[in-house]
């Protein structure tokens, strides 16, 4: 985690872009998986895109395995033994969410402006 992210070369990755949301939302709510999804795909659903269960979760597990997040189990509200999991920023996570965030910030910048490229060559 402590390397500098280093561009594609072309637009950011779905997984970076992921974590990029999962890391704020995670520092908006505790939230457990599934509803994760669920605000993803509500908040990207007006431009068209639907990320997937699998990709979701492979940037959460991405995120713990950086030591940005950890899973904590709960029990379900009102039930006696479902337990769902949350995620919260581990030890020292939120540091390296805030350092992920920066690096990320630089990578969409400069995703932005290929694309403004992109729209002022072709249709201007």
């Amino acid at each position: 985690m402590g390397e500098k992210r280093t561009s594609s070369g072309f637009l950011l990755k779905q997984r970076a872009f992921l974590k990029l949301y999962l890391i704020t939302l995670t520092e908006q709510e505790r939230l457990y998986g599934l509803k994760l999804l669920d605000v993803l795909r509500q908040e990207f659903k007006p431009y068209g895109y639907k990320p997937n269960h699998s990709e979701v979760y492979k940037a959460l597990h991405d995120l713990i395995e950086d030591g940005i997040l950890k899973q904590v189990k709960q029990k379900k509200e009102g039930m006696k033994y479902q337990e769902v999991v949350y995620y919260r920023f581990a030890d020292g996570g939120y540091e390296k969410a805030k350092l992920y965030k920066r690096q990320l910030k630089a990578e969409l910048d400069r995703c932005e402006a290929l694309i403004r490229k992109a729209i002022q060559d072709n249709y201007s």
